[in-house]
């Protein structure tokens, strides 16, 4: 129960990385708010995590959007303790001229908007209270790039500098800001990333990872529950590579 009383916002939460962090926290003791442009299946996971959980729609683009979830939350939880900004979106592996303008916005709004936005509607409130943790999902993509994913690797190294920024000017608030790096996982999106989900690319993948496996959802909701937890009381602005070695 190292969350026990805890509130917590995590974008992107009905499936993959962010469903096992709304399930570790919940287990953990926090009451958690399932947010994510999928409706119906935030709310599945709402309905199975029981009263500890609600599910709220939301586009983490959207400036609206993110305002109403903020509203919602803090109407429905009170105030929120931790932000979990785990909303992302990838490109399949192609040359960097070649994606379409279109889908390099959409990176972009999802990617790297959605920190900002959400930022802008739930940092206020944690600077009036004077604590708060963010935890910023990021990528090893934005340490050691991939090639043909260039503008993927680009939005992640954003997300890196602005966790490290974010910890200095929010520490005089008692707000923490970290950011974890998960290496390619078992999620909806390693397809994506891999261009096609086949043995030879699973194994061209899994020889750049030294221990030799992809990460879990469950690796991931371990770190962020330490680093959500007040036993990680001191350490901000870290990324902190949740990779099985792949920046080494």
């Amino acid at each position: 129960m190292r969350l026990s009383g805890k509130t917590a916002v995590v974008t992107g939460a009905a499936s993959g990385i962010g469903a096992g962090i709304a399930r570790r926290f919940v287990a953990e003791g926090a009451r958690v708010v399932i947010a994510d442009i999928n409706a119906a299946a935030a709310t599945a996971l709402a309905a199975e995590l029981g009263d500890a959980a609600i599910a709220i729609a939301v586009d983490v683009a959207d400036r609206d959007s993110v305002a109403a979830l903020a509203a919602a939350a803090t109407a429905a939880l009170g105030a929120i303790d931790i932000l979990i900004n785990n909303a992302g979106i990838g490109h399949v592996p192609q040359a960097l001229e070649d994606l379409a303008d279109d889908e390099f916005e959409r990176l972009l709004a999802v990617n790297v908007r959605s920190v900002y936005l959400t930022a802008r509607a739930l940092v206020p409130a944690m600077k009036t209270r004077r604590r708060g943790v963010i935890l910023n999902i990021g990528s090893t993509a934005g340490v050691s790039p991939r090639p043909l994913l260039t503008w993927y690797n680009a939005s992640k190294g954003w997300v890196i500098t602005a966790t490290r920024s974010m910890a200095v000017e929010l520490a005089p608030f008692g707000i923490r800001v970290n950011a974890i790096n998960p290496v390619a996982s078992e999620t909806p999106l390693l397809a994506t990333f891999m261009g096609s989900d086949t043995p030879e690319t699973r194994a061209r993948f899994l020889a750049s990872i030294p221990l030799g496996r992809f990460a879990t959802a469950e690796d991931m909701a371990n770190t962020a529950t330490f680093l959500c937890s007040d036993e990680a009381g001191m350490i901000t602005g870290v990324a902190l590579e949740v990779d099985g070695g792949r920046c080494i």
